[in-house]
């Protein structure tokens, strides 16, 4: 009964298959791999909206939305009949032609993303040796994407926003991947599939998720505060700063055009967060062996869900960096630590298991927390002095 519910909507796929002739399985099967894709995360981003506006509503003692519907709950459906039906604004000196495909260019590679993602047991779109590799790859198309939207605008604001956002996905995109490089040492592969696979043991208290070692808790951090950054949420927001950029790179941007932009930083906060989750957090697996009743798709959601609330809780109480600060913490911190991470994921992988190589872990990654401490306070400190003199 367990294994009939986890596996149902690939029995489904199977029985729809059953009715057709051979020659159109093969393109019908490709169009209901993809349709849940199109349809679960634009579904969830509507649901992220609300939730989002209702939570940052509470950490700031308001109501948030409470007329579309009860509690508010129609209000991402009101926001796309608005945004359907407000006028497309197109500057008269824009490159009209670019202008109109920079958010198109913006949005594909997201939903491409989703594809090498495994959502549950034998739930991936398409199975890559390269998965990892092909996730990296789209992804990069979203600096191109940026600077379409900022150049063809014919604005200086858009302009500088979209300057602004490729510095920083430049910048933190190379911790970000080096951070997943100690996953695929340990593991041996770039499948996204395998990856989750070689954590699906339950040897001790805990389940042989790579968040669970030392190096991998480690990773784990680094990876989300780069996700973070490369998904342009607070407090990483700086290409859309309200006192000097007004909203950035999609200033000159109304109605569905903008929506389009809207839809594919959370598509992209989404697809980043579940690449978190197969890397480190065991992907579908359940936290225990006595839960793998509960479908793997379910746990899969579940923790991305749990994700999201903690990237709403951070958007809420933490305040927006500076650009020095900013560049500065993604070269000085972020990537030594990451460097030192891969070493000692590698002096873990070739120490003997037990008490000392838990002891040598530890040892290895505390060091640069506490070196990581020690900086912020004291750019925080030479910082203040700096303004301070200044004033």
């Amino acid at each position: 009964m367990f294994e009939s519910l986890d596996q149902i909507f690939i029995t489904l796929k199977h029985w729809i298959l059953g009715f057709l002739p051979e020659g159109w399985q093969s393109l019908v099967s490709a169009i209901l791999s993809l349709l849940p894709i199109l349809v679960v995360f634009p579904t969830l981003f509507a649901i992220t909206t609300w939730l989002e506006r209702k939570g940052l509503a509470r950490v700031q003692n308001r109501y948030g939305p409470n007329r579309a519907g009860p509690f508010g709950w129609l209000q991402p459906a009101a926001d796309g009949i608005k945004a359907l039906t407000k006028e497309d604004l197109v500057p008269r000196a824009a490159d009209k032609v670019i202008h109109f495909l920079a958010p198109v260019v913006l949005v594909i590679p997201v939903f491409l993303s989703f594809a090498v993602l495994p959502v549950g047991r034998n739930m991936v779109a398409v199975d890559m040796d390269a998965g990892l590799l092909f996730f990296f790859a789209v992804g990069a198309a979203t600096e191109l994407s940026v600077f379409m939207a900022g150049w063809s605008s014919r604005n200086k604001y858009a302009l500088m926003g979209a300057m602004r956002a490729i510095a920083q996905m430049v910048s933190y995109e190379i911790p970000l991947i080096l951070s997943s490089v100690t996953v695929v040492m340990i593991v041996g592969t770039l499948s996204p599939v395998k990856i989750v696979e070689a954590q699906s043991g339950y040897g001790g208290l805990l389940p042989d998720w790579f968040v669970f070692t030392p190096w991998g808790l480690l990773g784990f951090i680094l990876f989300m505060i780069s996700a973070t950054a490369e998904s342009n949420r607070s407090p990483f927001d700086l290409p859309e700063g309200e006192s000097e950029l007004v909203a950035g790179y999609f200033i000159e941007y109304s109605g569905f055009k903008f929506a389009l932009f809207f839809l594919a930083e959370y598509l992209g906060m989404f697809a980043i967060s579940g690449l978190g989750i197969t890397l480190f957090l065991g992907g579908w697996n359940a936290p225990a062996a006595w839960l793998t009743w509960i479908p793997s798709w379910a746990w899969f959601f579940m923790k991305l869900v749990a994700i999201i609330l903690v990237l709403i809780w951070v958007r809420g109480t933490v305040p927006r960096l500076r650009m020095d600060q900013l560049m500065n913490f993604a070269w000085k911190f972020m990537l030594p630590l990451v460097l030192i991470n891969l070493l000692a994921a590698a002096i873990w992988h070739y120490m003997t298991p037990g008490i000392p190589r838990w002891l040598v872990g530890i040892a290895l990654v505390v060091g640069p927390y506490l070196w990581l401490g020690l900086g912020l306070m004291e750019g925080k400190k030479l910082g203040a002095r700096k303004y301070r003199f200044a004033d």
